[in-house]
């Protein structure tokens, strides 16, 4: 193979995440040239109606799949977090990469956190996890639609339209807005969506070639996490309809993780913690959540 295709959404955020991708493939391999193949998805193209409405964050994904199965494209670049918890087709992720912040960052030009937020204030987002965790925190807090991309919604934020906003800490840091995070939100008191913080690869499963390339940039010890919380969410049948988190990390030669399956309309909470060894992240996860099924979580998901 002497050119590498990758097929990439156009949001800014997801063009640096492809960029990175290239850039670290290039230094993998000397001599391969990169081009990506920017598309534009239905998850993109429709932001008047949160994605739990449109049909999922799986949206994010079709059109780069299909791009792949038509020859046009040898791989894609997705936050792990809008990778459906099963492929669909003939698809596997042949790299996880080391995975950045994992945290949502509280952003607001004149709050320092949500605790400082005045009674009734208005909160930008579109995520039922993150609405679920807010009302828990502040049910007294008006929570409103926050869909497009980082730009756009820093853009809102700044014309007034909201006193506060929930994002991820990762996007804001890849794009240079650093300096926007007022707050961190982060374990134990609050829990990212499942994988979040994390960039990962999709091919083709019968590509041996592209899997081949893709060894190098592979993280272990971020695809030990993620799969836990992948494989809670998958035993929760969890998805963006529905207010799950998740969040394992290592603790010596054990992986602990914790897990959470809330009410975006109630802000009520159901959380779950469990330990196990390394190398199953998969038995923990399913334990994980029939922990928060015997609390009672399955009225949420239904």
């Amino acid at each position: 193979m002497t050119t590498l295709r990758i097929a990439t959404r156009k949001s800014p955020l997801a063009l640096w995440q492809s960029e990175h991708v290239a850039a670290r493939l290039r230094d993998a391999h000397p001599g391969l040239a990169v081009e990506l193949v920017p598309m534009s998805t239905r998850g993109d193209e429709v932001l008047d109606r949160s994605l739990a409405a449109i049909g999922g964050k799986g949206l994010f994904l079709k059109e780069l799949e299909l791009a792949m199965l038509r020859g046009e494209a040898d791989c894609a670049v997705h936050s792990l977090k809008d990778v459906p918890m099963e492929l669909e087709g003939p698809f596997a992720l042949p790299a996880i990469l080391t995975r950045a912040d994992p945290a949502d960052a509280f952003v607001s030009n004149h709050y320092d956190g949500i605790a400082a937020l005045p009674h009734g204030a208005r909160v930008g987002t579109s995520s039922l996890r993150r609405q679920a965790q807010l009302r828990a925190l502040r049910p007294d807090l008006q929570l409103l639609d926050l869909r497009g991309n980082v730009n756009t919604r820093l853009a809102k934020l700044d014309a007034g339209d909201y006193d506060a906003i929930v994002l991820a800490c990762a996007g804001l840091q890849r794009l240079g807005f650093a300096a926007r995070i007022r707050a961190r939100l982060d374990a134990p008191d609050w829990l990212p969506a499942p994988a979040q913080g994390a960039v990962a690869v999709e091919c083709r499963a019968e590509d041996p070639a592209t899997h081949a390339l893709f060894a190098a940039l592979d993280d272990a010890a971020t695809r030990t996490c993620v799969e836990a919380e992948r494989a809670m969410n998958r035993a929760l049948h969890g998805s963006c309809h529905v207010p799950v988190a998740a969040f394992a990390q290592r603790d010596g030669d054990a992986l602990v993780l914790s897990g959470l399956v809330g009410s975006a309309a109630e802000g009520q909470v159901i959380r779950a913690d469990g330990r196990g060894p390394l190398d199953d992240p998969e038995g923990l996860g399913r334990s994980v959540a029939a922990r928060l099924l015997e609390q009672g979580a399955g009225a949420f998901l239904a």
